[in-house]
Parts: C-alpha cells; structure tokens; sequence
C-alpha cells in the first residue's frame, strides 16, 4: 500500500494534537513532507478558542491554501481543514468566506475524517485501526482522557465548540496507554512518560459513572510495564478533593508530585464574574494539594484585564503569586470572545492596559522561577530526554519532573549516555531564569 504524502499542521492545545494524531494513524500509511506543494494531502487542525488562534487559524490556511496552488507538476494537493474553528464558525459560513479549503471537517465528524479524506483522495482503502502512533518528542505523549467540558466559566468558548463532557472508557484508555510506553521489542512505542490531558482532568468519569473517577484511572495507568513518569493537566480547582489528593499520594511513582491548576484569578470578585470556583478564597485548594503533597510543584494560568478588573484586583493577584511561589505559571490578557457572556460585561480593560498588567505578573513570575530553579543547583535530578537540541551537537532538551512539555521551561542536557526517549540521571549544574542546564553521570 502506497504511503500518501501529507503535509500536517497541527494548532493549540495538545488535544488538538492528540486529534491529529488519530487522524493520521487512521489514514493508514502516511509519509509527512516538510514542503506543502509536494503533498498530496494539506491537513490543518485549527484552533478556535480565542480572536488571536481564530486569526492563526485563518492565516495558516490561506497560507497553505496560496502555496499549494504553486504546485508544479503535479495535481494540487487536497486541503482539509479541521477542528475547533470549524465548528466554532460551522463549515457552511467558512466554505463561503474561504473557498480555498477542499474540505471542512468539524470536530462532530471526527470518528469520519479519516474516512471522509481518503474518500476525497479517491484512495480505496478502509481507515487503518491502528493504535494511535504520537508525534511528539520521544521523552512523553500525550493522553486525552475526556472530550468537551461542562463547566460554565463566563470567558470561555470551549462547550460551544467541544460539547458537554464525554469521557473515553477505562479500557480504552488503558489499551491507549499501554500502546505508547510499551518497550518498542514489544511492539509499543516507548515513550516514557504519559501526559493526561482534558479540559478539566478532575471530571473525568462524572457522566458515565459518578465522581472521584480520576483517581482508578490513575492508580490502573501507574501498573503499566515501561511507564517511567506520569503527570496531571487541567486540574479544574474544585475537583482536587481531599479523597482524590488522598488516593493520589498513595499511588506513588510513576506519578509525579506536579499540579496544574488553572485557578485564573485570585481576588474573589473576578473569580465570581469568571463563573470560577472557590471565588472567596483560592489559597484552600493550594492548601489542600500541599498537605498531601509537601513537595508539590504547582503551576496555574491566569488572567488578567478581565471586565471590571481593577488595581485593587492586580494587587491581590500579585501578592498571591509572590505568597504561593508557584513553580510556573502562564499568564493571559483577557480576550473578549463573541458568545460569552463575559464579553457583554460592563467595564471593559482597554488592550493596552491588560498588556502593561500581564507583563507586571510575568516579571513576578520570572524572579520567583529563578529562585525556585536556583535551589536545584548541585543537586541530581532525573531527567526525561525529549530531543537533540538543534544548535548544539551532543546537548539535548529534557525535563526534570516539575517541568511540563511545552508550556514550562527545559533541561539542557549532555553527557556520555544521553538519548532521546531516555531517562538520565543528571546532575543539575546551572540554573536560569526558566530553565535548567545539567550533565548526566
């Protein structure tokens, strides 16, 4: 069977890429070109969460969309476009503003994509049912639990474009699991730590079987042969129990002691408009992770600049960064997105003033990261190599088990038995402002 050229971008979060996996495995032998006009197939899976990855998203295809039509040669190569933007904006609207793409796909189809593009490619073959095979780096992959979210925070758009929660069965995701860190003499990929990803980790579970499902989730991806380090995403707030934290702790390794919480804000009175939990005082969940975790490493993401946010507000803000000395955290100026109800809310921030309050809490952030970061100096670490580093020969990019893929900083790492999908012990030898350099024994 021949293999079919694809030429893939994949935007936004790792769900997305988790998607664009799938899609690809399904489509049976694919082989990636990095130059789109020698493709057969131009795949983009687009963001649409807010304007800015909506405006990515457009560009990104019409760009594609302008380098294909150059194709020499050759046939013009199909351009499907998937996604959140597709279903944010709905196929029938974009097909007339952007005729351009062959082929809408939103995410309601997703299980048919494979079948709808092999069919547009005129290939004659079923869609493969093939484990799903990770195109990150060979230190982690990713694994969506849940589809959809059904909370109801006023600033976001996500349960108009992914739905109501629906979480993957158990056994699914078991098999999932096992395919990806299975030793590869053993068939599996190898890859030696698994990422749990959903809009919201602690839900998973509530609309097949009841509450506090996370933890056997956990506990049955722990047993896994190979499974050298485990970590938890998009922990919604409230549903850090004390019964969950509690059987968590008693999992042990391979589950590392690194939360993320995206808690937002800290004054009650933006949480309250945000449609947030714990609106009157965020600090009891960190308390809560911390009594059964001492060591926890936490990271967050907030925002600033939402409607009716004041100085008062960014000075709570600033000083519950500076009392929890978070080990990361990502800070957004808000966005005002069509359809939710924040975005009708009185006292709206002008743009440049939620930029001049997002820098104020990065440079909070920045000082506490290298304090935190300055304190592993002389210490040995283990750390999961990801990849060589382009730039240097022999150094490659790593992460310690406070440093999540993407989103915080790296290890720079070299020595005698460094390789990608390893994990090496390290001595830590410097520390940055993000991240960390070290030499393996």
């Amino acid at each position: 069977m021949k293999a079919i050229p694809v030429y893939v971008v994949s935007l936004g979060c790792p769900k997305t890429r988790v998607d664009t996996e799938a899609f690809l495995t399904a489509l049976g032998p694919v082989r990636p070109v990095d130059d789109p006009r020698k493709a057969r197939l131009i795949f983009v899976n687009t963001c649409g969460f807010i304007a800015p990855a909506v405006e990515e998203s457009v560009t990104t295809v019409l760009d594609l969309a302008a380098g294909a039509a150059k194709a020499r040669g050759r046939q013009r190569p199909l351009l499907a476009a998937a996604g959140c933007l597709v279903s944010r904006y709905g196929r029938e609207q974009l097909a007339a503003e952007l005729p351009e793409v062959d082929l809408w796909l939103p995410l309601a189809d997703m299980a048919a994509w494979p079948g709808l593009v092999l069919a547009a490619l005129g290939e004659e073959r079923a869609p493969d049912a093939a484990p799903r095979r990770a195109t990150t780096p060979a230190g982690y992959a990713y694994l969506k639990i849940a589809e959809g979210c059904g909370h109801a925070c006023t600033f976001c758009t996500i349960p108009q474009i992914r739905g109501q929660l629906a979480s993957a069965p158990l056994p699914v995701l078991l098999d999932e699991a096992r395919a990806l860190v299975a030793p590869r003499e053993e068939g599996g990929q190898g890859v030696p730590e698994l990422v749990l990803v959903a809009q919201d980790l602690t839900a998973w579970g509530r609309d097949t079987a009841g509450p506090e499902r996370l933890a056997e989730l956990v506990e049955g991806l722990a047993r896994l042969e190979g499974l050298s380090r485990l970590r938890l995403m998009y922990l919604y707030p409230a549903g850090l129990t004390d019964e969950l934290l509690a059987r968590l702790a008693d999992v042990g390794g391979p589950l590392v002691p690194s939360f993320d919480i995206p808690l937002q804000h800290a004054h009650p009175e933006i949480l309250s408009r945000m449609g947030r939990p714990f609106a009157t005082d965020p600090r009891r969940v960190v308390d809560r992770v911390r009594a059964r975790f001492p060591e926890a490493a936490l990271r967050t993401s907030l925002i600033v600049g939402f409607p009716g946010e004041t100085e008062e507000h960014v000075k709570t803000l600033l000083d519950f960064v500076a009392d929890v000395r978070f080990h990361s955290l990502g800070v957004f100026a808000y966005q005002a997105e069509d359809g939710t109800p924040a975005a009708g809310m009185p006292d709206q921030v002008a743009m440049e003033e939620r930029e001049e309050r997002r820098g104020r809490v990065m440079e909070a952030q920045r000082k506490i990261s290298a304090g935190i970061l300055a304190a592993y100096e002389g210490q040995y670490l283990d750390v999961v190599v990801d990849e060589a580093s382009p730039e240097w020969p022999g150094l490659f990019l790593g992460r310690t088990w406070f440093q999540a893929p993407e989103v915080d900083g790296v290890t720079y790492v070299s020595g005698p038995d460094v390789a990608e999908g390893r994990v090496v012990r390290a001595l830590i030898h410097e520390a940055h402002d993000y991240d960390l350099v070290a030499i393996s024994e």
